[in-house]
């Protein structure tokens, strides 16, 4: 009967049309993770290209949005990536945990970096790990860990 009606009103049938590639946008993007009472949440960041590690753990220490706050609290450090390994280099000790949800800020964020940086990664796939100047290393780590807590 739908059938009878769209040839009616002028509508043609169709083959399969090619419709180019998949969608993408936000969900591609990076993100900053923030803390809030019901865990982990991700920002879109929207206005900002993403040109390194360092540089997005410089922007997690930047005012957070409206009601979520950073745990983080690095002082000196640096990071680096290669594929699925992200390593973050910390000067002095580290004084978050290893299961809380500043550790998981900054694994998240850097997970989710990796990912936008070498495009073939997934962010399920980074592990990072957290190297302090003084203490054991932390990790390595992914960002599914800390989700959902």
């Amino acid at each position: 009967m739908l059938g009878i009606v769209l040839v009616g009103c002028g509508v043609q049938p169709t083959g399969v049309v090619d419709a180019g590639e998949p969608a993408s946008g936000l969900t591609r993007g990076m993100r900053l993770y923030y803390a809030s009472a019901d865990g982990l949440r991700a920002v879109p960041l929207i206005d900002k290209e993403v040109e390194d590690l360092g540089g997005v753990l410089k922007l997690l220490g930047q005012e957070p949005p409206e009601g979520l706050i950073s745990l983080v609290r690095l002082g000196g450090y640096s990071a680096a990536g290669s594929g699925t390994r992200v390593t973050v280099g910390i000067d002095g000790p580290y004084r978050g945990s290893e299961r809380d949800q500043g550790t998981g800020q900054v694994v998240c964020t850097l997970a989710r970096a990796q990912s936008v940086l070498e495009p073939k990664v997934r962010t399920d796939d980074v592990e990072v790990t957290l190297r302090p100047s003084e203490g054991a290393a932390l990790g390595p780590y992914r960002c599914a860990e800390f989700l959902n807590r």
